[in-house]
């Protein structure tokens, strides 16, 4: 009995140990993540920095190719000659006169797939910074998440697209690198395909005043056109029978990093609209990989909370 008391004494004390490293771990990679976040949170905002400072007058230099000056408010009279499910989504979504959205933040919480191949989904919860050219910056975003691994072991992630690059942090307790890349090439190009296909939770992004070019495919669908720098995309949006946009898919779209990049279709799916600062906005979204033996969900989010920051 002696024994096992000595034991179990032992063992307890290995566990608060355990416990006690595991607490520290936390709080040094939590300030050492919000230090990263801070930073590349800066490096998001520069651009409009640089705009508000100059004044309302200045010259917006973004990303919206042929614009010079950013309209405050929609005007629903630049629907005129758009395909017919297009204005049929901005009728629904906005009202005549709604401001323009210059930046967003957006908090989500929800579950990840951390397989590509099998079903290891885990809870995640995020705060996502984006940026519309509206307010004379480049399009940008940064996504902020935590990820359950395991029970009281999160893993901190960063994907983003910050002035024309794009970018990928995982790391352990925001200490231990799992993985990381960052650049232009299709990284970029796929970073930049996710602030295109987000912009229903941002729909005056989607403007043609704001630099997209639509054209007709159906009644119920049409490419949509945006350029930043050297990128030029081209989605398909899907619209539903309220209008709204419930689908946006892109033919090709890089699954993975760096040698491991594997080119596949990609869709974006949109769901449970709700009003949301005078616009109606989707709660849920889910993103997909059209992979040879199927689609391959893998993201599932809840809208918890949006704010926006409108032009005056």
């Amino acid at each position: 009995m002696t024994g096992l008391m000595w034991v179990g004494a032992v063992l307890g004390a290995l566990a608060v140990v355990v416990v006690i490293c595991v607490v520290a771990l936390r709080l040094l990679g939590d300030s050492r993540w919000a230090d990263l976040m801070r930073r590349h949170t800066g490096q998001l905002e520069a651009g409009r920095v640089h705009v508000q400072e100059a004044g309302q007058g200045a010259i917006f230099q973004g990303a919206a190719q042929g614009r010079l000056t950013s309209p405050t408010r929609f005007d629903a009279r630049e629907l005129e000659g758009l395909p017919a499910p297009v204005q049929r989504y901005f009728r629904a979504v906005l009202k005549d006169g709604q401001p323009i959205i210059g930046a967003a933040s957006i908090e989500m919480a929800g579950t990840i797939n951390m397989s590509a191949t099998a079903e290891r989904w885990k809870p995640f919860t995020s705060h996502q910074r984006v940026v519309n050219p509206a307010s004379g910056a480049r399009p940008g975003f940064l996504w902020n998440a935590e990820i359950g691994m395991f029970p009281g072991v999160p893993a901190r992630v960063e994907d983003s697209y910050i002035a024309g690059e794009g970018r990928l942090i995982a790391k352990l307790f925001g200490l231990f690198t799992v993985a990381e890349a960052q650049g232009g090439g299709e990284l970029a190009r796929g970073e930049f395909m996710r602030y295109f296909a987000e912009a229903p939770w941002y729909p005056t992004a989607l403007l043609p005043s704001q630099g997209v070019r639509w054209q007709a495919v159906d009644e119920a669908s049409a490419n949509a056109t945006v350029v930043d720098g050297p990128i030029t995309l081209t989605l398909l949006f899907g619209f539903n029978q309220a209008g709204y946009i419930a689908s946006v898919r892109a033919e090709s779209r890089g699954a993975g990093v760096g040698k491991d990049m594997l080119m596949l279709p990609w869709e974006c799916t949109l769901s449970d609209y709700q009003p949301q600062g005078g616009m109606m906005i989707p709660m849920v979204g889910e993103a997909a990989w059209m992979r040879p033996e199927g689609r391959k969900a893998y993201f599932v989010g809840h809208v918890k909370k949006l704010s926006y920051e409108l032009l005056p």
